[in-house]
């Protein structure tokens, strides 16, 4: 598993087959090799994905334990629509203003004491006040009771209890799984394949883990956690954002493809937070939150830049998903930041929408981290999963400008905002879908159109089936190249992380032994010129084509074996019942030329159902056969005969093309002799490229074969002629005579 795919297969910016023998090791055969479940997780591996479970589940128990003795109060604050603290009871009570805290001096508290994280406070003093409530009232629960006092002087005392495992909340263990699990799969990635790119996903990854299990702490029903908790939390939380910037804008430098000039931009990012982090850290410049919003957007920003760089010079699926992830990501950041800026002093009392908005934004960037290990497996779930991310930052956005804005109430606000979100979601879904994911197919038409094609043009050519399949699969997936790989293989295999389609070839011929029985495969990379990966829908589809191409050819088999078995039988039945008919009347003859006439006629009849029986001629015997006929009619006919054929090698006719030649030359040269009454014929042929010539010319009295009217003989000749996928065409050998060419493109030894 790897969670950044390396890249696999040529770098063509405008596509190319062949069989370059680097490139199967280096997308299949390699990478199957070292995914073998026998070589990777033995040894070290396994020990140290035991040891990473173990330690895992270690630490959620410790932090369980930890928060579940913390004591907590036992009552809930709420923060009215003007921004004041309300005890939530059976009676409301006047605004809180103050508490008593250990010490026993009164202290002033307000809405930022149920503001539950620091990280999106964007005020310095805000955080600090913010901080201070909550360790004033951590003081407190340790003694055991929580003293408030209201705006009419009265007291209000609140028992502290520990929480326990019970009163965690629902979304505490939401999230604390949520965070185990992205842990897990992040160590399964490191083991699997511990190399930069892999490290680099996992900085991201642990850091994301961190701020779930932070706001999974902060989640919980009542109030109450460590003194310095918040402090600790707003300090983690922006080492976490700022090295996962530097991690996104490293890591975008050598995925998928290196750029030139990636280390120093790398070395630039990582110096530049970790001179941010100490500044913050040291509290020596002001406006931190700023400073730090500003980082994480520049880093997405450069990320994204590197990426269509990356895509504009060498093409690569992975950076164009990447591509439009980190848009998303970026766009509904820069989003949910603006909101939290424009309401600056108002946010306190409006807390709970913006920690929801900040909490929405990191489960959906740390679910992106999760999928992406199986990026070509769970595209469409990436892509809903940017698409709810999105509707959620703009209606918590929206929540909170009503409220600033035009001074609506909580409900009225949120009401609106979602209505509004889901409006625009509804009417934009489409068009976001394909911009997300720029995915186009065949319609069924077409599809069905060139799967019909192809397998006719198999049938005529079973040992082609690779040709014409690579040029199927370029139509429907219009991949950046196709190449053979000399490797066996029974399912298309989708490989390199969706960066390639793996698809058998099957073997179609006879001498095959099996119809599906494979030989090779194609391999396929980088679908829709490199603008997406491929998917296991993919695969199945390239399966199905194959299973249906080789389901046409094994019935076109099937019926050729039923025509061979009936011209078995028939030419059994001509040679048992009219040869010995004719074979009686050739010894009853009463006169010598009608004895003559019926000894031809059997010779003929003996040609024909030897033709018929046999499931194939060799074209060498085809030839003298056909010569040496001609030659006795033109004899008996007193007429000369020419005869030129010409081939490159010899090979088997099928029956079909003996038959429908045989007949052909039968024909013309019967019409030539009969009708055009001629005393000279040349018959001339050649086959060659992948074609037959041949011309039949004759001195007759024949002319104008335009105004011919073609009967049994002649449209005789040109069904048998179409047959074979050709045509024919007479015309006036100059002044005396006619010419017939007959032209049959892909006739030749099947390749």
């Amino acid at each position: 598993m790897s969670a950044l795919p390396p890249v696999t297969g040529p770098r063509p910016p405008h596509g190319s087959a062949g069989g370059d023998p680097a490139f199967e090791e280096s997308t299949w055969e390699r990478r199957t090799r070292r995914r073998s479940p026998s070589a990777r997780w033995i040894g070290w591996r396994l020990r140290g994905l035991v040891l990473a479970a173990l330690v895992g589940c270690i630490a959620m128990f410790l932090l369980l334990r930890t928060l579940a003795a913390v004591p907590a109060l036992d009552a809930q604050l709420r923060v009215d629509d003007a921004g004041a603290l309300h005890l939530v009871g059976p009676t409301p009570s006047p605004a809180l203003q103050s508490l008593i805290g250990a010490d026993g001096q009164v202290h002033p508290i307000d809405a930022l004491l149920v503001q539950r994280s620091a990280r999106w406070l964007a005020l310095d003093e805000d955080r600090a006040s913010q901080a201070r409530q909550h360790d004033l009232l951590a003081g407190a629960l340790a003694k055991g009771t929580v003293r408030l006092v209201d705006t009419g002087g009265r007291m209000h005392s609140v028992q502290a209890t520990p929480r326990g495992a019970a009163g965690m909340g629902w979304l505490y263990w939401l999230l604390s799984t949520f965070a185990l699990l992205l842990y897990q799969v992040t160590m399964v990635v490191l083991l699997a394949r511990p190399e930069p790119r892999n490290a680099l996903f996992a900085v991201m990854a642990f850091a994301q883990v961190g701020n779930l299990l932070f706001l999974a702490a902060l989640s919980t029903p009542a109030l109450g956690w460590p003194a310095g908790f918040m402090r600790w939390e707003q300090g983690l939380r922006t080492l976490f954002d700022l090295v996962t910037a530097a991690a996104l804008v490293h890591v975008t430098n050598l995925h998928p493809r290196r750029l030139p000039g990636g280390g120093l931009r790398s070395v630039l990012a990582w110096l530049v937070v970790g001179l941010m982090l100490a500044a913050t850290w040291t509290e020596v410049l002001a406006h931190g939150w700023w400073w730090t919003q500003g980082l994480a957007i520049g880093g997405a920003l450069a990320a994204i830049g590197q990426l269509a760089w990356m895509q504009r010079r060498d093409p690569h699926p992975v950076a164009l998903q990447l591509l439009r992830f980190c848009t998303v990501a970026v766009a509904t950041l820069v989003l949910l930041t603006a909101t939290v800026a424009a309401l600056g002093p108002a946010l306190s009392a409006r807390g709970q929408a913006a920690a929801i908005g900040s909490t929405v934004w990191v489960v959906f960037l740390a679910a992106m981290l999760l999928l992406l290990p199986f990026l070509s497996r769970t595209q469409q779930l990436m892509r809903e999963f940017s698409l709810v991310a999105g509707v959620s930052t703009v209606a918590t956005a929206l929540d909170l400008l009503f409220v600033a804005v035009f001074s609506l109430g909580n409900f009225a606000s949120l009401t609106l905002a979602l209505f509004i979100s889901l409006a625009v979601y509804a009417g934009a879904r489409q068009w976001l879908l394909a911009q997300v994911m720029s995915r186009q197919r065949l319609t069924t038409e077409r599809m069905f159109e060139h799967l019909y094609r192809v397998a006719r043009e198999v049938q005529v050519q079973p040992r082609s089936v690779g040709e014409h399949l690579d040029r199927l699969l370029r139509e429907l997936f219009e991949p950046l190249s196709v190449q053979f790989a000399a490797r066996r293989t029974r399912r298309s295999r989708v490989v390199s992380d969706g960066a390639n389609l793996v698809v058998p070839v099957p073997r179609l011929d006879a001498a095959a032994g099996s119809a599906a029985e494979p030989h090779g495969a194609l391999v396929l990379g980088f679908a829709e010129r490199g603008r997406r990966l491929f998917t296991e829908d993919d695969a199945r589809l390239a399966d199905r084509i194959v299973e249906q191409i080789a389901r046409a050819v094994a019935f076109d088999q099937a019926v050729e074996r039923g025509r061979s078995e009936e011209r078995v039988r028939i030419a059994q039945d001509l040679h048992d019942d009219i040869g010995a008919r004719l074979l009686t009347l050739m010894y009853q003859a009463p006169t010598p030329e009608m004895e003559d006439y019926l000894r031809h006629t059997l010779k003929d009849l003996k040609t024909l159902t030897r033709g018929l029986a046999a499931p194939s001629h060799p074209l060498s015997h085809a030839i003298a056969e056909w010569k040496a006929d001609i030659a006795q009619r033109a004899a008996a006919a007193d007429c000369e005969l020419g005869w030129a054929f010409a081939y490159e090698r010899d090979f088997q006719l099928s029956v079909v093309q003996w038959s429908a030649l045989t007949r052909v030359l039968r024909e013309l040269v019967s019409n030539a002799l009969a009708h055009a009454h001629a005393t000279r014929i040349d018959v001339e042929a050649s086959i060659g490229d992948g074609a037959l010539v041949l011309s039949v010319i004759d001195n007759g009295s024949g002319r104008a074969p335009q105004t011919w009217s073609h009967g049994l003989g002649l449209g005789g000749v040109r069904k048998r002629v179409k047959q074979l996928g050709g045509e024919v065409l007479w015309r006036e050998n100059g002044e005396r005579g006619i010419v017939c060419r007959v032209t049959v493109p892909g006739f030749g030894p099947s390749r």
